[in-house]
């Protein structure tokens, strides 16, 4: 039986459980600085262990603007994800796999990693190394991010929520806010490329 000094504890608790439950892949903010210029460079090659000094990319929302906007015959699969998200590390291994799949077709496969500038030296490295997608993987500071890089981008992604996955090749673009499989990752890139 429940007595009524329990009662205050059990209500933060389960406060606490259903709050690490809803935002347990709600993106985090934090300001950013300018760095890298983004290119059409980015490797489709997953290197069994990538070698730590390959530094990682790191954009800034011009360049990653700049980036999404790139209107030719290759398709760009963006997925943003953070390495704390379960959803994000779960769908990897289907975009590591189309990597492979696809790797003398024009489709280039970019993660766009939101973790806080804090981690990028420390845990996103470590992350990106254990996965296999460090040469597939971009830096980007999600506080940099304002409501008008979203709008100017996305259709749907307001960046409240990741995973999320964009994919443009010329004028045609697709936008998925959750975790992928890989049946619905193949049907949307088969859409693309056939």
């Amino acid at each position: 039986m429940i007595t009524k000094e329990y009662l205050p504890m059990k209500k933060i608790l389960l406060s606490t459980i259903l709050a690490a439950t809803l935002f347990s892949c709600k993106k985090e903010a934090e300001k950013t600085e300018d760095s890298t210029a983004a290119n059409d460079s980015i490797s489709t090659t997953i290197p069994e262990t990538a070698p730590s000094t390959v530094s990682l990319k790191v954009l800034n929302s011009q360049q990653t603007t700049d980036f999404l906007q790139k209107k030719n015959d290759t398709l760009y699969v963006t997925n943003f994800f953070a390495t704390w998200c379960g959803p994000c590390v779960r769908e990897i291994p289907h975009f590591k796999d189309k990597i492979v799949a696809l790797k003398d077709q024009p489709v280039k496969i970019t993660f766009i990693s939101l973790d806080t500038k804090e981690v990028w030296n420390s845990e996103v490295p470590k992350f990106v190394d254990k996965q296999g997608i460090r040469n597939n993987t971009i830096l980007l500071d999600g506080g940099q991010l304002d409501e008008n890089f979203f709008k100017n981008n996305f259709e749907k992604w307001d960046g409240g929520a990741i995973p999320f996955t964009y994919m443009r090749k010329g004028y045609k673009t697709d936008e998925y806010l959750g975790m992928m499989t890989s049946e619905l990752l193949d049907s949307k890139i088969n859409s693309f490329i056939k």
